[in-house]
């Protein structure tokens, strides 16, 4: 009997999920295709493209992450042609239930859809003549605050490339590399701090001791007295420490008064890191493994920490992360969005800083691509001053020049 009943429930889930309205009004068109290409940046971008009947393209972008092309071609695209490719929210319901039991809640089922939503809020965008902040209800600011990662891992291996190894370890070269950033006109820097001493270390352990410690306090105390009131000064610890060691680092660099300390703890456990920000006084972020409003929930609800750092291309796209900053906002916390992506990540995430008022500045991690602009038609940086002014034109309001992404192609 039960099996028979199961049989039934799940004949009758199916056919009401083929069953969804397609609507017949709005813009004309449907999607015809949807594909990928990854270009080869400093990650490997993965680029959606959305192509619809009325010649209209629609660009997203995918956190990058192995499988997310099959993911898309094979699962995500025989489910969106022939769709109105303006039905954004439906589609996106449409893609987490033709995957649902294939990761649609987390990981690269979510990643996939993430960057499809993007490229089909682009083309919505475009169909409608509008951009996409004017689509989720408007803009409160002209621009947008960018921090810079320096990530000065880059710069120790410039040092250790030049037959420096000693100064591979050494604080001043992070000195050296938040100065750069701060020279290029960025308000806030961020750095790597779990990184190399030079000593040999257990770190599987999660357990770091004194002379470690203070290795990282001399790291940050380079970088804020070089800095000094020039800019804001960030960590990120990578969910390298464990909670004893991770208090005991804050306490460490307490004084130096950071913006924020990112991931001290493992993403998985919300009770550690409300316990973590309990015991110090500093400022916590943390969300980049985080997907969707209902990942974020019990962080938001616990206040287990001050800022929150959802990924659009990989916590579900636009919308998704816009209900992840309201849902923030009841309980006054700020976004601080992660993002390692292309221009095409970054201008999807600039449109969710323009329309939510808790939002405080996007990551930027491609210092070192020098070619990073030339994936966009445009005549002026992207990034002009440590800030994006947010684009005017339809749908994301940038274009991507193909030539540079074919000079640039991971085949």
């Amino acid at each position: 009997m039960y099996e028979d009943f199961a049989s039934t429930l799940a004949a009758t889930m199916w056919a009401d999920f083929d069953e969804q309205p397609r609507r017949a009004d709005g813009p004309p068109g449907e999607i015809t295709d949807v594909q990928t290409v990854v270009v080869d940046g400093n990650f490997p971008w993965t680029i959606v493209t959305v192509e619809t009947s009325e010649g209209v393209t629609g660009i997203g972008e995918c956190y990058p992450s192995p499988g997310v092309h099959e993911v898309i071609t094979d699962y995500l695209r025989p489910v969106l042609v022939g769709e109105n490719p303006t039905d954004v929210e439906r589609l996106y319901n449409l893609m987490r239930e033709s995957l649902s039991g294939r990761g649609s809640q987390q990981g690269i089922g979510t990643i996939a859809i993430s960057g499809v939503e993007i490229a089909l809020w682009d083309a919505t965008g475009k169909l409608l003549d509008q951009p996409i902040y004017q689509l989720l209800g408007g803009k409160l600011r002209e621009s947008v605050a960018v921090y810079a990662d320096c990530h000065a891992g880059e710069a120790m291996v410039e040092s250790a490339r030049e037959g420096q190894e000693a100064s591979t370890y050494d604080p001043q070269a992070y000195a050296r590399a938040a100065r750069g950033a701060v020279d290029d006109g960025f308000d806030i820097v961020k750095f790597d701090l779990d990184v190399p001493s030079g000593r040999e270390i257990d770190t599987l352990s999660r357990h770091f001791d004194p002379p470690e410690i203070e290795h990282k306090r001399r790291v940050v105390e380079a970088v804020t007295d070089e800095i000094g009131h020039d800019a804001e000064v960030a960590v990120d610890l990578h969910w390298n420490f464990s909670p004893e060691t991770a208090e005991r680092l804050c306490r460490a660099i307490e004084p130096y008064d950071l913006a924020w300390i990112e991931d001290p703890l493992p993403p998985e456990n919300t009770d550690a890191m409300r316990e973590l920000k309990r015991r110090v006084d500093v400022t916590l972020l943390t969300g980049e493994n985080r997907y969707g409003r209902h990942g974020f929930r019990d962080l938001v609800a616990e206040q287990a920490v001050d800022f929150l750092a959802p990924d659009v291309p990989k916590t579900g796209g636009i919308a998704e992360t816009k209900k992840i900053a309201e849902l923030a906002e009841t309980y006054y916390q700020a976004l601080v969005p992660h993002n390692i992506g292309s221009p095409v990540a970054t201008a999807a995430t600039v449109h969710v800083g323009a329309t939510v008022p808790n939002f405080v500045a996007l990551e930027y991690h491609a210092r070192e691509v020098s070619w990073w602009d030339d994936l966009l038609v445009r005549d002026e940086p992207f990034i002009r001053d440590g800030r994006i002014r947010v684009p005017d034109g339809p749908g994301l309001g940038v274009e991507l020049d193909w030539d540079a992404v074919e000079d640039h192609r991971k085949h």
